[in-house]
């Protein structure tokens, strides 16, 4: 099942001609999910063709680098006759100024737009097979992060096993694999774990917004798959991002590490290294031991399975 990560917006809260601000979609199965809609965010989304087909957008705080997006990416979605509702979720206690950002110039979407607030440990949404969980960052203002977390899948089904047991080929297997138990034509029952294996993990996506470097990012994360981890400064700046409620590249990577992350994706670049990002990268990878790397705007990732056989 595909899961899949574009990059809309890379930069920090100035924009570059290469770097866009803060903008991440999320495809998986059918799903389409955007995290923070920088200025600009709706051109991102025709220039690296995700469509405009979301329905849950998250918010991570109300900085104009993260949600100014959002009049304009409504607008067009009206524009274009959208029916469909579509769900904005945001920290506790922005609900009313986000509202306000929506309904800028007096525009009222037609179709219907709910925003739910939302704090550390909430479910923001909760759909079929995963769920997008809000956790606690550090910034300068009410800002959350968010972990989207597939469910653990079926074990493995053993068709060779179920065979030698007498399973006939057919529904039975299917029943067993749902977690079921079969009874065999001579009375013997065969139960499901002795066919099927342990639960399998899924994946999960760690976004972080804006933060300085925080313990309740690894307690979200739990060995996340992709940890995308602001990295707004590199190590010559290290004071200016505690003054800013930002982070370093290899302060993003000691988080990655603590984490247990397979891959960390360093993003919210300040524009002063809009001329280079190879700072960033040795920084990271000089502290992380999985696979870092400095998206640039339009930059996809596959997330893949742990058994990535499947």
């Amino acid at each position: 099942m595909p899961l899949r990560v574009t990059f809309l917006g890379t930069s920090g809260a100035i924009p570059t001609t290469e770097r866009n601000p803060s903008g991440i979609f999320v495809a998986r199965e059918g799903d389409e999910l955007l995290f923070d809609a920088g200025e600009g965010t709706q051109r991102q989304m025709m220039r690296f063709g995700t469509g405009f087909s979301v329905s849950q957008v998250f918010v991570t705080h109300l900085h104009g680098d993260h949600v100014l997006g959002l009049p304009g990416l409504l607008q067009t979605m009206d524009f274009n006759e959208r029916e469909a509702p579509i769900a904005i979720h945001t920290p506790h206690g922005t609900r009313r100024q986000l509202k306000g950002l929506v309904n800028a110039l007096d525009n009222r979407p037609s179709f219907p737009v709910r925003i739910n607030e939302i704090g550390d440990g909430d479910v923001a949404y909760r759909a079929d097979e995963y769920e997008v969980r809000a956790f606690e960052t550090d910034h300068d203002t009410r800002s959350v992060g968010y972990a989207l977390v597939e469910d653990d899948r079926k074990g493995r089904f053993d068709r060779e096993r179920a065979e030698e047991l007498g399973v006939p080929v057919g529904p039975k297997f299917s029943k067993l694999h749902e977690g079921d138990p079969v009874e065999l034509e001579d009375g013997t029952v065969v139960e499901p774990e002795q066919v099927v294996g342990d639960p399998r993990p899924g994946r999960t996506i760690v976004y972080t917004g804006d933060t300085r470097p925080t313990g309740a990012t690894i307690e979200a994360a739990d060995e996340p798959d992709l940890l995308i981890h602001d990295a707004t400064f590199a190590e010559d700046r290290a004071e200016r991002a505690a003054q800013t409620a930002h982070s370093t590249a290899s302060q993003a990577a000691e988080i990655a590490n603590r984490a247990g992350a397979t891959r960390l994706a360093l993003i919210h670049l300040s524009s002063r290294y809009a001329g280079s990002t190879g700072d960033h990268l040795e920084q990271a990878r000089a502290v992380f031991d999985g696979e870092a790397c400095v998206p640039d705007d339009g930059d996809t990732i596959e997330i893949p399975y742990p058994d990535s056989d499947d």
